[in-house]
């Protein structure tokens, strides 16, 4: 049964009808958009009666084609017309009165955690260490097997580090800045090693997957354990004054012996314990020890002539510690309402 004629020319009058009304209520340009769609588009209101061409008997298809290209020349007029209109408009909005007064630009501040970076190098620098820096993507050899971590050994188990390939990896630390610099300088050596570093720690309220490091490093004749405890007792009384305090514990690093790792008395409760240090009055900071004789072998070191400590700290456990900030996350969620308490 082929569609009446009668019917299909009043829809179409209909649909002439409900576009006029929509245009006539348009505000912006994506509205002229979404309206060119709806009615012209492939898949629009008007394409769907050029399919009724075929249906309608042969005496009604030239009236029928001869009304749907008017009306969608009409449409498509319209369309154009009302684009060209709000753009117009939108040009008139946009119109900036320049002797409106200014608005004064914020002042930011640097990241608390470049803040206290900024006063561990400071510290450091004026007890004598130079600032040394390395690359991030670092080989496996300056990461692992010159500081004693040869490829066999399970200490690399714990690293959990970022591969790039078999022999680059995004540094776990910064003790390769210190095979680094004993390579290209013969002893005496007093740096430092400030920088960011990378392991697949699962984040939470102590542990992110980048964080930022200071390695220390003195070699030269006759350096001993004591002296190692001696500047880190002076760093830790030039950064939170003369009530803290420092232990160190036994431990183990394939590039120290023999190793240790050191705490500093919680700041907050002054050592009573409270939610920042657990309840155990201290917090840790860090590995240190004296360079293992087996690291210098890779330097062309002579062991014999020449001893070293080396030794280790987290910013943000410095900063969390010093600001008394409970979760690292804080540091890193660039919310403002923290970031400007510094």
């Amino acid at each position: 049964m082929n569609p009446d004629i009668k019917e299909i020319l009043s829809q179409l009058e209909q649909l002439k009808q409900n576009f006029l009304d929509e245009i006539s209520n348009n505000l912006d340009a994506r509205n002229t958009e979404d309206i060119k769609v709806k009615y012209l588009g492939r898949k629009g209101k008007l394409s769907s009666f050029f399919s009724l061409l075929g249906k309608v008997t042969p005496e009604n298809k030239p009236l029928l084609g001869q009304e749907l290209n008017r009306l969608k020349n009409f449409l498509q007029s319209e369309v154009d017309n009302l684009s060209k209109s709000v753009t117009k408009k939108s040009k008139k909005d946009d119109f900036f009165d320049i002797s409106l007064p200014g608005v004064p630009a914020e002042i930011g501040t640097k990241h608390p955690l470049y803040q206290v970076l900024d006063e561990i190098k400071s510290i450091f620098t004026s007890l004598g260490f130079t600032t040394e820096t390395g690359p991030e993507l670092e080989t496996d050899f300056y990461n692992f097997e010159a500081l004693n971590i040869p490829k066999d050994h399970p200490s690399r188990d714990l690293q959990d580090t970022f591969y790039i390939t078999d022999e680059l990896v995004l540094r776990t630390h910064t003790s390769p800045v210190q095979i680094r610099t004993m390579k290209k300088m013969k002893p005496p050596i007093r740096m430092i090693a400030p920088g960011k570093c990378y392991r697949k720690d699962s984040i939470d309220a102590t542990h992110f997957p980048v964080f930022h490091q200071v390695e220390g490093l003195c070699v030269d004749v006759g350096v001993t354990f004591a002296d190692l405890k001696g500047i880190i007792w002076a760093f830790a009384k030039r950064l939170f004054g003369e009530d803290v305090k420092i232990r160190f514990r036994p431990s183990f690093f394939p590039f120290t012996e023999p190793s240790a790792e050191y705490d500093f008395s919680c700041v907050k409760c002054n050592g009573k314990g409270c939610n920042i240090c657990k309840g155990t009055g201290w917090l840790e900071i860090s590995g240190a020890g004296m360079v293992d004789p087996a690291v210098f072998k890779y330097v062309d070191y002579d062991s014999d002539k020449y001893t070293g400590y080396a030794f280790g700290m987290g910013v943000e456990r410095i900063a969390m510690l010093k600001y008394q900030v409970a979760d690292i996350r804080d540091f890193y969620e660039n919310d403002l309402r923290f970031l400007k308490q510094f």
